[in-house]
C-alpha cells in the first residue's frame, strides 16, 4: 500500500489486528483502488476539474453553492485547520451542526487535510460528547454556533479538545473570520487509500459507544456498490432526506452518494414530514431518503407529492413494514426502495430496486457485498430457517480499540446483530435484532444507556428498558421502574422521569411509556433478564 500520510499515527496503531478483522472483497472492476487516495479530490475536486464547477453542488433554505463554492470553502476551512488550530493528518474532528452547507464544507476540509472527521448527532449532550472525545482521542472540534453550549461544556470536562471553532458565528474570533483571511487554495494531503479519514460512532448494547473506523476507500466503496447498481440516481438529480450526517445512512445518502455523480444536495436543519414535503416542492427533489416513520406520515400528501418530480425513495433505519410500503405505494405510486445497512460496514449492504420489491422482504446483497443466514457455530442455515445474519464487502467492521470487535467479526463474516431468513428466491427477510438494542424511528437507543439514565434519578430504585412495537416508529422504549418509598407511582411521576431522562441524554432516547412495578425479573445472580418483561 501507499505509506500513510498520517502524522498522528493514533488511528493506525489502535485498529484491530488483521487476523480481528473480516475478509474484505474487492472483486468488482470498480473496486479496484489504488495505493494513494483522497475521497474529496473523487468526490468534490474532481467535478471542478473536469469543468462542471459552476453545478449546483448543496442547497440549503436561502442557500446555493455550486461545486466551485463548495470547493473554496472547504479549502479555506482546511487552511484554518492546518494552519490556525494546528491540526496535522491522522488528527481527529470533531464536526457538530444540524444539516447544513457549513457542516459539509467542514467535513471536506477535513477530508482534504487528511483528519479524521467525528461527526456528531446535534442532539447529544456534554455527557456524549465527552465520551467520544476520549474514546476516540479528539483533538480538534468545528462547532455550529447554535450547539456551543454543550460543546463548551465538553470543552470545559477534557483538556483533550485543544482546538475549538465555531461557525456560523459573526465574531472576529469566528470560523468565517479566519475563512476570509484563510487562501483559496489548498492542496488535499495525499492520503493512502487504508489511511482513516471517519470514525462512525455507534452506542452498542450496553451504552459505551463503539467508534467504526473508516477508510478514504470505504468511502469510495459505498458509492461504488449501492447507487448505481440499485439506486440509479442521475446527474440531475436533487437529494433531500432527514437522516443526520453523523449517521452514516445520511452522510450516503444526502452528501456522498449526490455529489459521487456531480448531483445536488438539499440540507435541512430541521427534516421532519413537515419540512420534508416542503424541501421536496421547494428544491424539487428527485430523491428522498428517510424512515418508514416518516413515509407513513408523508403518505397522507399524496396528491401533493404526486405533483412534484420526486422519483426515487429509499427507506432505511429500521424496518420497513410491508403495511407501510404498499400505503406509500397506494398514496404517490412509487414503489419504497428499502435496504439495510450499518454503521459498521458503513452503509447499506442488502436492498433492492422498485422492479425486484417484494413486500416484508430486505432484498438480496448488493452487487459488491455477500451474506448468509449462520446459526451460533456459524454454519449456514437452509432456506427458511431464522439466523444471524452475516455478510462480506469492500467494507467491515473495524472497531476502534474494542474488544467487542471479537462478537461482530468471527470466521472473516460480519455479524450484524440482526435476525433474519432467507428464502427460497434467495430474498432476505428481517426478523429482529439479536441484542438489546431497540431501533426507534431510525435512532439506535440502547437499553442500558436509558437505564443509567433513569437511575440517576432520586426517586427511581430500579428500572429495566426495553423496546416494544410501534406501528408508527417500529420499536418505542418502554421503561419498568420501581419507585422508592414515599414517591407516587403517578401520571405525574412519568413525566418527571421522561424529562429528567431528555435532559440526561439526547431527548430521542427518551421512554415514551413508563410502567411502575414492584420488582423486576432477575437471576439469582442478580441479572436483569429483559426477555422477561419483553413477554408481557
Amino acid at each position: 500500500m501507499h505509506p500513510s500520510a498520517h502524522v498522528d499515527t493514533f488511528a493506525r496503531e489502535h485498529l484491530p489486528p488483521p487476523e480481528l478483522q473480516p475478509e474484505y472483497l474487492f472483486e468488482l472492476p470498480e473496486l479496484q483502488f489504488g495505493p494513494q487516495l483522497n475521497c474529496a479530490s473523487e468526490l468534490l475536486d474532481r467535478h471542478v476539474h473536469e469543468g462542471r464547477g459552476d453545478r449546483i453542488a448543496i442547497c440549503a433554505p436561502g442557500v446555493s453553492w455550486t461545486y466551485a463554492e463548495l470547493q473554496d470553502k472547504a479549502n479555506r476551512i482546511a487552511n484554518v485547520l492546518v494552519h490556525d488550530m494546528g491540526l496535522v493528518p491522522g488528527n481527529r474532528v470533531l464536526l457538530r451542526a444540524p444539516n447544513n452547507p457549513m457542516l459539509a464544507a467542514c467535513w471536506f476540509a477535513v477530508m482534504k487535510a487528511g483528519g479524521i472527521a467525528v461527526a456528531t448527532m446535534p442532539l447529544l449532550r456534554a455527557k456524549e460528547l465527552k465520551t467520544i472525545v476520549e474514546i476516540g482521542q479528539v483533538t480538534h472540534a468545528l462547532c455550529d454556533s447554535a450547539l456551543a453550549d454543550e460543546m463548551q461544556l465538553t470543552a470545559a470536562q477534557t483538556a483533550l479538545l485543544r482546538e475549538v471553532r465555531y461557525f456560523h458565528d459573526a465574531s472576529e474570533t469566528g470560523l468565517e473570520a479566519a475563512m476570509a483571511q484563510a487562501s483559496p487554495q489548498f492542496d488535499n494531503v495525499a492520503t493512502a487509500s487504508d489511511d482513516c479519514c471517519l470514525f462512525g460512532f455507534t452506542s452498542g448494547t450496553t451504552g459505551v459507544p463503539k467508534a467504526t473506523m473508516h477508510y478514504h476507500r470505504d468511502v469510495m466503496a459505498i458509492c461504488t456498490c449501492w447507487p448505481p447498481q440499485v439506486l440509479r440516481p442521475q446527474p440531475d438529480d436533487v437529494f433531500i432526506g432527514s437522516p443526520p450526517l453523523a449517521f452514516t445512512f445520511g452522510l450516503g445518502g444526502l452528501l456522498l452518494f449526490p455529489l459521487s455523480i456531480g448531483a445536488t444536495a438539499v440540507l435541512l436543519e430541521k427534516a421532519g414530514p413537515p419540512q420534508l414535503l416542503q424541501g421536496i416542492q421547494d428544491f424539487g427533489a428527485t430523491v428522498v431518503f428517510t424512515a418508514p416513520t416518516s413515509y407513513r406520515q408523508l403518505a397522507a400528501h399524496g396528491d401533493v407529492l404526486r405533483a412534484t418530480r420526486l422519483r426515487k425513495c429509499v427507506s432505511a433505519g429500521e424496518v420497513l413494514p410491508a403495511s407501510t410500503r404498499a400505503l406509500w405505494k397506494q398514496a404517490t405510486g412509487m414503489e419504497l426502495i428499502d435496504g439495510i445497512g450499518a454503521t459498521e460496514l458503513l452503509h447499506i449492504f442488502i436492498s433492492h430496486d422498485e422492479n425486484t420489491a417484494r413486500p416484508g422482504a430486505t432484498g438480496k446483497p448488493v452487487p459488491g457485498y455477500r451474506a448468509k443466514v449462520v446459526d451460533d457455530e456459524g454454519r449456514e442455515v437452509p432456506a427458511g430457517s431464522v439466523g444471524k445474519l452475516a455478510v462480506q464487502g469492500p467494507t467491515g467492521c473495524r472497531y476502534l480499540r474494542d474488544e467487542r470487535q471479537r462478537q461482530y467479526v468471527k470466521d472473516g463474516w460480519n455479524l450484524t446483530g440482526d435476525a433474519y431468513l432467507v428464502d427460497a428466491d434467495g430474498y432476505f427477510h428481517y426478523q429482529s435484532r439479536t441484542d438489546d438494542m431497540i431501533i426507534s424511528a431510525g435512532y439506535n437507543i440502547a437499553a442500558p444507556e436509558v437505564e443509567d439514565a433513569l437511575l440517576a434519578h432520586p426517586a427511581v430504585a430500579e428500572a429495566a428498558v426495553i423496546g416494544v412495537p410501534d406501528e408508527q416508529r417500529g420499536q418505542i422504549v418502554k421503561a419498568y421502574v420501581v419507585l422508592k418509598p414515599g414517591h407516587a407511582a403517578d401520571a405525574g411521576m412519568v413525566t418527571t422521569l421522561q424529562e429528567f431522562v431528555k435532559q440526561t441524554v439526547a431527548p430521542y432516547k427518551y421512554p415514551r411509556a413508563v410502567e411502575f412495578a414492584t420488582q423486576l425479573p432477575r437471576t439469582s445472580t442478580g441479572k436483569l433478564q429483559r426477555f422477561r418483561l419483553r413477554g408481557n
